[in-house]
């Protein structure tokens, strides 16, 4: 079985050659890029499983806007990125994860934890992006474009929704917790408060809404939120 390539896009030398180190002997084939242009079109060029990308690059775009651009290109925005960044705020967390990133690891970070964080934003991934589209009531996801239409209108929705949608569409009927949102969209070492959760949920409700769509997100009292082709009125 082929290995799978993951592109480092750091600019710092010994911190590139430590997680490519570890990452070769985890059995995984490594990419490397020092800003955004060399990493453009390292994606381009061998379209890599997964990316490692630094806050900070030299030049005049930063990682921040490398993920905004992938995750706008058709073609490209299925690749999950993991953010490396030594800012540690929960106001930076939060900016990543809207700019589309799907997790987000803090320097100094451990190999092993590194190693843990790879496989399950894969794992997720992979879930998340199957092949045959999905359709609720009038609202249907296609994964491989990565469009969201309702009643034959395509939705203009951001990434984050887009994953948080994808998630509710393919496991319909069960009521989730915030902590289980937070675990299965954006990874359970993401640390940012469950609040945030419920900001991407109005996010999402205010896009369906002019479909009246929005009350297939169902809030479970004491609980969490549901999404059920039962519609409700919204909560």
């Amino acid at each position: 079985m082929q290995s799978e390539q993951i592109l480092i896009v750091e600019d710092e030398p010994a911190i590139c050659e430590m997680i490519t180190m570890t990452l070769e002997m985890a059995g995984y084939e490594c990419l490397q890029a020092t800003d955004v242009s060399e990493a453009h079109q390292q994606v381009v060029d061998h379209r890599p499983a997964l990316i490692l990308l630094d806050w900070m690059l030299p030049g005049d775009k930063s990682g921040i806007d490398f993920c905004r651009m992938l995750k706008k290109d058709d073609m490209l925005s299925e690749i999950p990125v993991i953010m490396l960044t030594a800012k540690g705020e929960e106001s930076n967390k939060v900016h990543g994860l809207d700019a589309g990133a799907d997790d987000y690891i803090t320097k100094p970070f451990s190999t092993r934890e590194l190693v843990s964080r790879i496989k399950a934003v894969l794992r997720r991934s992979s879930a998340l992006s199957g092949s045959k589209p999905i359709t609720v009531s009038g609202l249907s996801l296609d994964p491989k474009s990565q469009r969201v239409s309702a009643d034959g209108k395509v939705i203009e929705i951001g990434p984050t929704e887009y994953r948080l949608l994808a998630f509710f569409m393919s496991h319909p009927d069960r009521a989730y917790t915030r902590t289980q949102l937070l675990d299965q969209v954006w990874g359970g070492n993401v640390y940012i408060e469950d609040r945030t959760i419920d900001v991407h949920i109005r996010r999402l409700r205010k896009l369906l809404a002019p479909y009246d769509y929005a009350g297939l997100i169902q809030t479970v009292r004491g609980t969490g939120y549901r999404f059920s082709n039962v519609m409700e009125s919204e909560s």
